[in-house]
């Protein structure tokens, strides 16, 4: 709750320091999300390179390439508040930073989960066949969908009737 003097009562911040400490926690996750993507990233690429890329049919190559630039899209968007960041810098437009970050981590998070599921669906593809391509990235795009939506949305409502 903020006091009448701008201050967070819970944290005894105020809006600058919260900003300051919201953009902390933001670049924290960008880490995180970053690593991730990158592993993915270099995986996909060395793909191309190797003896057996030859053998893959023409929907399996088109997978391939989606594959390789939604991985490239997660990583433009998740760097893109640092970007903003550096090209703001020192404008007093922290909080338009964190807000843009925030936004750039949940499109971000959507785009990791695509790719996500398209790196198994497409390595099931591969070596076990399309049916089982289809079951397994059906299933994690279940899974994502649990884990990265229902059971945080859950968990707010929740809170909020603790709350109340």
């Amino acid at each position: 709750m903020i006091g009448e003097r701008g201050h967070d009562a819970q944290r005894d911040e105020t809006p600058a320091e919260r900003s300051d400490r919201n953009w902390i926690e933001v670049l924290q996750e960008l880490r995180v999300l970053q690593t991730g993507t990158q592993i993915l990233t270099g995986f996909l690429l060395a793909l191309a390179f190797q003896p057996a890329f030859l053998d893959l049919d023409g929907a399996q190559r088109a997978l391939y390439l989606v594959l390789v630039v939604l991985s490239a899209l997660s990583a433009v968007i998740a760097l893109a508040p640092v970007a903003l960041h550096r090209l703001m810098f020192r404008e007093g437009a922290k909080r338009m930073i964190v807000d843009y970050g925030h936004a750039a981590l949940l499109t971000a998070l959507v785009i990791v989960s695509l790719l996500l599921v398209g790196v198994v669906a497409f390595v099931f593809d591969v070596v076990v066949g399309p049916t089982s391509a289809w079951i397994s990235g059906g299933l994690l795009a279940a899974f994502v969908v649990v884990v990265w939506v229902v059971v945080p949305v859950a968990l707010r409502a929740r809170r909020g009737e603790e709350s109340a």
